[in-house]
């Protein structure tokens, strides 16, 4: 008799065999086959196992000027949810822009280290909402923060960070580093990095990278794959050099798609044809 096997994601989903004892198990289902029921896996095989999703905060106002859109946010849990019920552990890191950007109030005359320190505590506000959502949809959810605020968040501990994961809760890292002088880009390559996720995925509202600003130039084209030497070499804006430096060096791929349109996530993790645009070395 054949034991699922786990491997670093969780159970790696196969036709297993096994006396019929009443075991439930998420998302899959048994049927009877004399004396033995068969298992059978509803998921679906993915390229990525684990991954880091980076949102803007800029992408939460929906069609609003500023703040919250509850539709929207709705809209990116349903996307994730249905990612994580592949058995795909998926950690978020949101920015703070909707909100509040640290750099904008700098160049207003407030202190750096002041203005960052707010803009971290809006990527808090931002986490819990999208904690408040994905819990809504019926996704266990952990809230973690660079900043410790025990009241409101766990503090961000790697090793708790990835036995969340490996028990298939959707884990959201907020604050950025903790530090200013860093942006969320790099604050979501750095715990990419430390949880040992697959692939960056950078949701934003265009599918991929282009030879130009798609919304100003009509004659844009899309690149399908590129490497960290050619996006250096031509210029291309695609995170800030710090967390772009960092994703090279620890060999980390980034996958920038466009996460309004609704699905684009699942085919992203599957590998789809198409969609985005992979940075690789």
């Amino acid at each position: 008799m054949k034991n699922p096997c786990r491997e670093r994601q969780g159970f790696f989903c196969g036709s297993i065999l096994t006396p019929k004892f009443g075991v439930k198990v998420h998302n899959q289902s048994w049927t009877k086959a004399n004396s033995w029921l068969i298992f059978v896996s509803n998921q679906r095989k993915m390229k990525y196992n684990r991954v880091l999703l980076k949102l803007s905060g800029e992408a939460l106002m929906g069609n609003n000027e500023f703040g919250i859109d509850p539709q929207r946010i709705a809209e990116y849990a349903e996307e994730i949810k249905a990612v994580a019920e592949q058995g795909v552990q998926v950690g978020v890191v949101i920015g703070g822009g909707n909100i509040f950007r640290g750099i904008s109030g700098a160049s207003q005359g407030m202190d750096r280290v002041q203005a960052d320190h707010m803009g971290m505590l809006a990527t808090v506000i931002n986490g819990l909402a999208l904690q408040g959502a994905l819990e809504s949809a019926g996704v266990k959810t952990r809230l973690q923060s660079a900043i410790e605020m025990d009241k409101v968040a766990e503090p961000f501990i790697r090793r708790r960070a990835i036995r969340h994961l490996e028990k298939g809760r959707v884990v959201i890292f907020s604050a950025g580093t903790g530090n200013p002088y860093f942006t969320t880009d790099t604050g979501a390559t750095l715990r990419a990095v430390e949880i040992q996720a697959d692939v960056i995925l950078k949701g934003t509202r265009v599918d991929g990278i282009y030879t130009a600003d798609p919304e100003k130039d009509a004659s844009a084209t899309k690149y399908s794959e590129l490497s960290f030497k050619e996006v250096y070499d031509r210029g291309l804006n695609v995170m800030d050099m710090t967390a772009f430096t960092l994703s090279k060096e620890n060999d980390l791929p980034i996958v920038v798609f466009d996460m309004n349109t609704k699905g684009n996530l699942m085919k992203v993790v599957e590998g789809a044809n198409g969609v985005g645009t992979l940075v690789k070395n």
